[in-house]
């Protein structure tokens, strides 16, 4: 196999893009951010990754508090058009026909229209150079109730969640294994 070695890149793909709601209950707004991720388990704390002149930057930075809302199929027109358009100049609830909830544990909103939302309130927040990096504390997660099945078990495989890979929005598709599946003892088969 041949290989060429190119300059080093954020070419880390595929991520997940992640609509972000912020500001007050009465003026919500909604970013969408790509660099996004989970960095420990105890406390559950993510980050987000935001240029300082984003409008949703101040936001965050002077409520403390913001939602990870995870992005269906049927958001990710809303996924592409809130990453390109600015908060100082359209509501973008209004103008992609979104539902701002109220959070159970924040201060800002949620989106109704997403499956899965995470609460969080920021811990630290480390600049970085083109991005400033918000470290928070996940402190509530909303989940719809479709999403679980009868023993109460989350299926996130249900909410057909989107990936962002090197400029392309991908459906996630079929499971492949299961956590551990590759040191599990297999069960004995019977014979008949």
């Amino acid at each position: 196999m041949s290989r060429q070695v190119w300059k080093g890149s954020t070419l880390l793909n595929p991520e997940p893009p992640v609509l972000v709601s912020c500001g007050s209950p009465d003026k919500p707004n909604l970013i969408t951010v790509g660099w996004c991720g989970t960095i420990c388990t105890q406390p559950p704390m993510l980050s987000i990754s935001v240029r300082p002149e984003r409008y949703s930057h101040h936001l965050i930075q002077e409520s403390g508090e913001f939602v990870v809302n995870l992005p269906t199929e049927s958001l990710v027109r809303a996924v592409d058009w809130c990453g390109v358009k600015s908060g100082r100049d359209v509501d973008k609830f209004a103008a992609m026909h979104l539902t701002a909830a109220p959070a159970a544990k924040v201060g800002t909103v949620l989106l109704a229209e997403s499956p899965v939302n995470l609460e969080c309130k920021v811990r630290q927040v480390i600049p970085l150079g083109s991005h400033d990096l918000f470290l928070a504390e996940c402190v509530a997660v909303d989940v719809d109730e479709s999403l679980l099945n009868e023993e109460g078990k989350l299926c996130l495989n249900k909410a057909r969640l989107i990936v962002y890979s090197h400029g392309d929005y991908l459906a996630l598709g079929r499971r492949l294994g299961t956590f551990g599946y590759s040191v599990r003892k297999r069960k004995p088969r019977r014979q008949k």
